[in-house]
């Protein structure tokens, strides 16, 4: 998620073939992201429940580019800032997940872990494979197919915390991945909501 969703804003939708296939990943991530939230409960694991709010924010900010092509900079602004505050929950959902973990220290059943998170892999390169083509489009589409890229990174990172889970039969692994997305969620909420409220607080003076 990191890059065209750090950012805060919309991304601007210059044709219909933008369009169509931003509609098409927006339905991929909206899916996967209640996919690994019932994987992560399944096999009681962190790390894939923090991977789930990735899918959420590539969702959102799909949906807002889409959404926003007509609207008012303002009406912007304040959708922006729905969606980072949407993001600090999930930053809140996954603290206080890793707050259970940490007292059940339930070690996390990896086969459910790794085969959700390689689903996540297969539903993100799809992603990759369809804003392929618009990559060179412009600066914008660029940023949404580095931002589908990167995804698969995460994606990753789950599948071999999976591994180490079952190779050291330990929940660490998936607790110290889990910690670290937790970091990456709260500060992408925190920049978008920061910068959405000094737009707002502009474009209301």
């Amino acid at each position: 998620m990191a890059g065209c969703c750090d950012s805060g804003c919309e991304i601007q939708v210059d044709s219909a073939a933008q369009r169509r296939t931003l509609w098409i990943v927006l339905c991929i991530n909206f899916v996967m992201f209640f996919v690994l939230v019932g994987g992560s409960i399944w096999g009681s694991t962190v790390a894939l429940f923090a991977d789930s709010f990735d899918n959420l924010g590539d969702a959102i900010t799909y949906g807002v580019s889409i959404w926003a092509v007509s609207k008012s900079s303002l009406q912007k602004a304040k959708v922006s800032l729905f969606k980072g505050l949407l993001i600090l929950l999930g930053a809140v959902a996954v603290i206080v997940s890793l707050g259970v973990k940490w007292y059940t220290l339930e070690i996390p059943v990896y086969q459910v872990m790794g085969s959700f998170a390689v689903a996540a892999l297969v539903a993100n390169l799809v992603c990759l494979g369809l804003l392929w083509r618009h990559r060179n489009d412009d600066l914008n589409m660029e940023s949404v197919w580095h931002c589908s890229r990167n995804d698969i990174v995460t994606n990753s990172s789950v599948i071999v915390a999976s591994g180490l889970v079952w190779y050291f039969h330990s929940w660490v692994p998936d607790m110290l991945l889990g910690g670290i997305l937790f970091l990456y969620l709260l500060r992408s909420g925190l920049i978008i909501t920061r910068k959405s409220l000094v737009q707002i607080n502009q474009l209301q003076d």
